[in-house]
C-alpha cells in the first residue's frame, strides 16, 4: 500500500466517523454539551486518538497514516491496543484483519468521544471500565457493524478494497528463537531507522542498545518489528 492509499483510507475513516457515529448521536451529544463539534483529520505519523477542546467545545479525531499502514499486515498490527480488544473482547468474531481493524479503530476513537461527553474520562484513567461499557455497547448494538459495512463500501467505490481475510499472527515462541544476544538488528523506516545490538530477548520483545547516532539510547522493541542489519 502507498502512502496515498493510506491516506485515502484515513480520510474515508474520519467520513465514516462523521456520517456514522457522529451524526445519529449529534442531537443527544449536543444536548449535554451546546455547541459542540468534531473535527476528524488524517495525521502524518502513527499517532492515532481523541482529544477534547473545553474552550472551543470541539471534539479532534486524529488517524494517523502509519497506523492505516501498520494494519494491513499481521506482523505490524499484531502489537495494536485495537488488535488486542478484537481478540479478547471478540469484537467482529475475534477476527482481524485490515477492515476489521479500521473499523474498529473508529469505534474506538469513538468511543473516546462518549466517554469524554459523559465525564467518565479521568487522568491517569482513560482505558476503564467506564470506557468499555461504551466500546461493548457499540458492537452490541450494530454500531461497529454499520462502521465496518460503510467503509467496506467507500473503499471498493475508490478501488481500494479493503481485505476481509483473517490475520494469521506471527507465533511468539518461533520468533523469539529467531534472535539471538548480541545480534546487530535495525527497525523503523527511512529517516527514523534505528540501527543497535539486541541485549536482551524478552518474551514478546527484545531489549535493544542503540548504535551509531543513537548511541546511549536504549529500545524495547516488538518482535516482529526487528530486521537483520546488512
Amino acid at each position: 500500500m502507498t502512502r496515498n492509499q493510506a491516506r485515502q483510507l484515513g480520510q474515508l475513516m474520519c467520513d465514516t466517523t462523521y456520517d456514522i457515529l457522529w451524526q445519529p448521536a449529534t442531537g443527544w451529544l449536543t444536548d449535554r454539551l451546546p455547541g459542540s463539534s468534531l473535527q476528524c483529520r488524517v495525521g502524518a505519523g502513527q499517532a492515532t486518538y481523541h482529544r477534547f477542546d473545553p474552550q472551543r467545545k470541539q471534539h479532534l479525531i486524529t488517524y494517523g497514516v502509519r497506523m492505516v499502514e501498520a494494519k494491513q499486515q499481521p506482523d505490524t498490527a499484531h502489537g495494536w491496543l485495537s488488535s488486542r480488544e478484537i481478540r479478547k473482547r471478540g469484537y467482529f468474531d475475534g477476527q482481524l484483519s485490515p477492515l476489521n481493524l479500521l473499523a474498529h479503530t473508529c469505534c474506538h476513537e469513538f468511543a473516546h468521544l462518549l466517554q469524554q461527553n459523559a465525564g467518565k474520562r479521568f487522568r491517569g484513567s482513560v482505558h476503564n471500565r467506564h470506557f468499555y461499557e461504551i466500546l461493548d455497547e457499540l458492537h452490541a448494538c450494530g454500531g461497529a457493524g454499520a462502521v465496518r459495512r460503510s467503509l467496506a463500501i467507500r473503499a471498493a467505490d475508490r478501488g481500494m478494497a479493503l481485505s476481509t481475510d483473517p490475520f494469521e499472527l506471527p507465533d511468539p515462541v518461533v520468533a523469539r528463537k529467531h534472535w539471538q544476544v548480541g545480534e546487530v538488528v535495525s527497525f523503523g523506516a527511512g529517516t527514523r531507522e534505528i540501527q543497535g545490538r539486541i541485549r536482551r530477548v524478552n518474551r514478546k520483545t527484545c531489549t535493544i542498545e542503540g548504535t551509531g547516532r543513537s548511541v546511549g539510547l536504549r529500545y524495547r522493541v516488538p518482535l516482529p518489528l526487528l530486521r537483520k542489519a546488512g
